[in-house]
């Protein structure tokens, strides 16, 4: 049998691809791509979203002429052809996703709400209550600034940056910092709390709640779609070393 691929000295032939295949985990990228083809085979594009598809393929890889896209995509070892299939294809996911998803999308960002509004906090850890205590009062009675007092006693990375945390997504502290968060105002200094090993100060700085702008509804758009995805590969493909891999609807 004749050889599909040959890389130096090594001849990749139809019988080996399967196990090159599965030996550099390539597989599953192969069944996600498969399942996605799927999935929006019947999706349909106008000729103005092709043409406004392209237009941003071209403007995202500062591509100024025909030479460079003929270029692009020889690197990507593709044809002309094969890369405006490519960007077809891509267009097809997204319409597939706001298809799919769009309609709910609301509804799901007010379930995420809680987990995608950002906060920047001050913070200080140390392991020892009494030294805790102490400098809570040092700050509540402005001895000193919450900055200062983080950057010479606080025991984490956030000693570096005068204590100040973010912005960051609410699911990102440790759950009970988050609550206390929640729950606090800007500029509320908070007593002293046992976390697991420390003792930490927490001071609300900045509050900013998640909204539905474009850039979230791509972002949870995309989410459901690699929900949606983890779900097909995990339920509905099949694989055994001595048959092909099997999708099933």
């Amino acid at each position: 049998m004749g050889s599909v691929l040959t890389i130096g000295d090594k001849k990749i032939t139809e019988t080996n691809l399967f196990e090159l295949m599965a030996e550099h985990q390539l597989l599953p990228q192969l069944v996600r791509e498969l399942i996605i083809d799927e999935a929006i085979a019947e999706i349909d594009c106008t000729e103005e979203e092709q043409n406004l598809a392209r237009q941003q393929f071209i403007q995202q890889n500062k591509i100024t002429s025909e030479e460079q896209i003929e270029a692009w995509a020889a690197s990507q070892w593709m044809s002309r052809d094969q890369l405006d299939k490519r960007i077809l294809r891509a267009l097809k996911v997204e319409k597939f996703k706001e298809l799919r998803w769009g309609s709910t999308l609301e509804s799901y960002f007010l379930e995420r709400k809680g987990q995608l509004d950002q906060v920047v906090y001050s913070l200080i850890r140390t392991q020892d209550a009494g030294i805790a205590q102490e400098l809570y009062f040092r700050i509540q009675e402005d001895e000193h600034s919450f900055a200062e007092i983080a950057k010479e006693f606080s025991q984490g990375a956030e000693a570096k940056t005068g204590g100040i945390v973010g912005p960051v997504e609410l699911n990102v502290p440790h759950p009970k910092i988050a609550k206390m968060l929640t729950s606090s105002q800007g500029g509320q200094l908070l007593p002293p709390t046992k976390i697991e090993n420390w003792i930490v100060i927490v001071r609300l700085e900045q509050f900013v709640s998640a909204q539905l702008n474009p850039q979230m509804r791509q972002r949870l758009l995309q989410e459901k779609f690699n929900q949606w995805l983890m779900d097909k590969i995990q339920n509905h493909v099949s694989f055994t070393k001595s048959e092909p891999v099997t999708l099933t609807k």
